[in-house]
């Protein structure tokens, strides 16, 4: 096994420590990243760094791709489409050693179901422009699979979270906001958890169309004020959401209400979620920190 991560980022890094945890540690991974900087780092972490800043082909990726037999995707598309099909769609059409793909996506793809509960027999109505250009880098990433004729899992990953980005660290830093709209509930995905299902994953080359989110979608200010009593923190005031100064972007989330099931992805993989509720997560992150 040789895996090829293209943007080498929070999730993507958890995921490479589960594959050296549970596959080995002199398990060959090359990842992509933006700057010389990040590459020092990722090399000090027993990661082979790439430089590939999605805008013009990298230098060095032909040869590490043309060896590459799992290969992880999760940059995200712009206005300008799928930077890695843009750029090296070519060398991925003619390695003859790619056993397996994994498109990290989002559950943003399916829009607003006004709080029910969905699964992924669930049609897609993005909300945004973000998500129509996820559901378009899905749709192209299954032909491509399905072309090549190798194996490809799309995981649609909730909120991201985990020690060094939760409701503790926007605490400590003064920016979490308990923004208040009445029946709005998003789910969430530990990172440890994202990292642990990809290398199971990998390792029996699933396939498939998969949400990964928690077991609790839950209201947003409910973790803010779960983490601020934790910590010992007063929490901040609340604030009705038809009230509250936000970006745009920021108000697009708001739009999106929906409950996801992760039924299907540990049902393939006959597991439960290391951290299934913002409780556990919470929890994990606090004893980190302490």
């Amino acid at each position: 096994m040789n895996f090829f991560f293209f943007g080498m980022g929070y999730s993507s890094q958890a995921a490479a420590r589960a594959i050296h945890t549970r596959l080995g540690a002199d398990i060959p991974v090359f990842g992509t990243t933006r700057n010389a900087e990040k590459a020092a780092h990722l090399d000090a972490r027993n990661i082979r760094a790439h430089l590939f800043d999605g805008t013009k082909p990298g230098p060095t990726l032909g040869a590490a791709l043309s060896s590459a037999t799992h290969i992880i995707h999760s940059i995200a598309p712009d206005e300008n489409g799928d930077a890695v099909f843009n750029h090296h769609r070519a060398d991925l059409e003619k390695s003859s050693a790619l056993q397996w793909l994994c498109y990290y996506s989002t559950v943003g793809v399916y829009g607003n179901f006004d709080g029910d509960w969905i699964d992924e027999t669930a049609a897609c109505h993005p909300v945004n422009k973000r998500s129509q250009w996820r559901v378009t880098a899905e749709n192209a990433w299954r032909d491509f699979a399905a072309e090549k004729g190798v194996p490809l899992l799309i995981l649609r990953l909730a909120g991201i979270y985990g020690t060094g980005r939760s409701s503790f660290d926007k605490l400590r830093a003064g920016t979490a906001r308990r923004i208040i709209k009445p029946g709005q509930v998003f789910n969430r995905i530990h990172v440890e958890d994202i990292g642990r299902i990809t290398a199971l994953a990998a390792e029996q080359n699933l396939s498939g169309t998969f949400n990964l989110a928690d077991d609790e979608p839950a209201p947003p200010q409910d973790l803010v004020a779960y983490a601020a009593e934790m910590a010992g923190l007063a929490p901040p005031p609340e604030v009705p959401f038809d009230e509250a100064e936000m970006s745009p972007m920021a108000r697009t989330f708001y739009n999106d209400n929906k409950r996801v099931s992760n039924a299907a992805i540990k049902q393939a993989l006959g597991i439960e979620l290391l951290y299934p509720t913002y409780r556990q997560g919470l929890a994990a992150i606090h004893g980190d920190k302490a």
